[in-house]
């Protein structure tokens, strides 16, 4: 399965996230804790050098603590303040307000070193497209300050949103890059949805998903009561007989079953799985990825 995105307004998106960079002091990129290598755009490093970065690993119940606390120390051995979150959860607000504060404590010094004491820190929010930026803004917002969507691209441009005297949040549009190197990152991609998936086969997605699953031995049995050692194909023709996902005159549904899995997957329903670990070093992606 051969995976390639790239839409012409994620062009324009990156010429206003340089343009916009001028403009702010931090850079927090969000990415999903199931495969935080694989949803973080390497562009960003490059892009956002020099200013103050966090990285919030989003989604972390859906995720494997053991393996996500792993990647918190990977993080912090490279020196960037790191995360790990739901950011659907109201309780993450004061846990992301005290590390943006911790982080521009530099920024606060330099001002008042000059005699500047009200410029609030600008923080930029970024990241690929369905990794929940426009949700943990609202989290933290308090309010719906930017629209929130299952499918990428919901966040067309640029928004400003005040926090308080303190901090400003500009959310950008989720941005991909022009070209995956490596095919297992753009599987992980559309695992998660950060790609259409009017673009995608789900049934070759869904043997895809059904072969990665098979490091977590039990959840799919757990979930649908099928057999797992038969063949992919197989497990999905039997979620689809289980769950009787059913066309006109009693044979499976295969499309609805591939649905099933992926949406089930995405939601969290399979329970905590971590589909990368950064156990073995990050020279390249295929070492880093796979548990």
């Amino acid at each position: 399965m051969v995976i390639q995105w790239y839409p012409g307004h994620m062009a324009r998106a990156k010429k206003e996230m340089i343009a916009s960079l001028k403009l702010v002091d931090m850079v927090i990129e969000l990415s999903d804790a199931r495969i935080p290598y694989s949803s973080r755009n390497p562009d960003i490093d490059g892009l956002a050098a020099g200013k103050i970065r966090m990285i919030i690993l989003n989604k972390a119940d859906t995720a494997e603590e053991k393996i996500t606390s792993k990647w918190l120390e990977y993080y912090k051995e490279k020196g960037i303040p790191a995360l790990a979150i739901d950011s659907r959860n109201s309780g993450s607000k004061k846990k992301i307000m005290e590390a943006i504060m911790k982080a521009a404590e530099i920024k606060f010094e330099r001002d008042r070193k000059k005699g500047i004491l009200k410029r609030p820190v600008r923080v930029m929010v970024c990241g690929i497209p369905n990794v929940g930026k426009s949700t943990l803004i609202n989290t933290i917002a308090g309010k719906a300050s930017a629209k929130v969507g299952n499918k990428p691209g919901v966040t067309k441009g640029n928004q400003w949103i005040r926090l308080n005297e303190k901090v400003e949040l500009l959310d950008t549009p989720g941005l991909l890059w022009p070209k995956f190197e490596d095919q297992t990152v753009g599987s992980n991609l559309a695992f998660i949805g950060s790609i259409n998936d009017e673009i995608l086969s789900r049934y070759d997605l869904s043997i895809s998903l059904v072969e990665r699953l098979k490091a977590y031995p039990g959840k799919i049995n757990e979930r649908y009561g099928v057999d797992e050692s038969v063949p992919s194909a197989d497990i999905i023709k039997a979620i689809g007989e289980a769950k009787l996902l059913l066309k006109k005159g009693g044979e499976v549904d295969e499309e609805k079953a591939c649905r099933m899995l992926i949406d089930d997957f995405r939601s969290g329903k399979l329970g905590r799985i971590s589909l990368e670990s950064p156990d073995k070093g990050d020279s390249n992606v295929s070492e880093e990825t796979g548990v």
